[in-house]
């Protein structure tokens, strides 16, 4: 059981920080003429991934009392969904942020995971947030943390298309990408 807290624990101090990093890049878009958009929502993603991770340890520590069981399915998706998470943020360098950061007149980034789809952090988000309870039985977090997912993600993706359409070159760069669904350019 101790392995159990020991992975999730591991989860937790990397979305630490990543809320750490994306703290600093906010600060420098800021001294770079950048500003935030659409941060009224922002409370609930944070609400969303800390409930989530409560959540998780409560119903793991209840339903595998009696020992855990790991399922291995979920949890090749979960590693490769940590591999793409690598890509996307690294791609993005500077400009990824778990807020919505806008610096006007720049080139979105559409290189990476970026050049076959619009949102590929999202993606990798959405799987992360299924899988990983998966991997312990620990259905309802599944469940539920991923159709509140849904709901914000639909607010936050709309807030931040919206955003980037106003001071980028977003629209011209992605007209032909799906939001979640690969396409390729030849």
């Amino acid at each position: 059981m101790e392995l159990v807290y020991i992975f999730i624990g591991f989860v937790i101090i990397q979305r630490l920080v990543e809320v750490v990093i994306a703290n600093q890049n906010a600060k420098w878009m800021k001294n770079q003429g950048g500003y935030e958009a659409g941060g009224e929502h922002y409370k609930y993603i944070v609400a969303l991934h800390a409930f989530f991770f409560v959540a998780l340890l409560i119903e793991v520590s209840s339903v595998q009392a009696g020992g855990v069981k790991w399922s291995l399915i979920p949890l090749v998706v979960f590693l490769i969904a940590q591999i793409g998470r690598v890509w996307a943020l690294s791609t993005l360098g500077r400009f990824w942020n778990t807020r919505i950061m806008i610096l006007p007149g720049v080139k979105v980034v559409a290189k990476g995971p970026y050049r076959f789809m619009r949102h590929p952090n999202y993606v990798i988000v959405t799987l992360e947030l299924f899988a990983l309870p998966l991997i312990f039985q620990a259905y309802w977090t599944a469940i539920v943390f991923s159709l509140l997912n849904a709901v914000i993600l639909r607010v936050r993706i709309k807030e931040e298309e919206r955003a980037l359409k106003e001071a980028t070159d977003y629209e011209e760069v992605f007209k032909e990408k799906g939001r979640f669904i690969p396409s390729y350019d030849e």
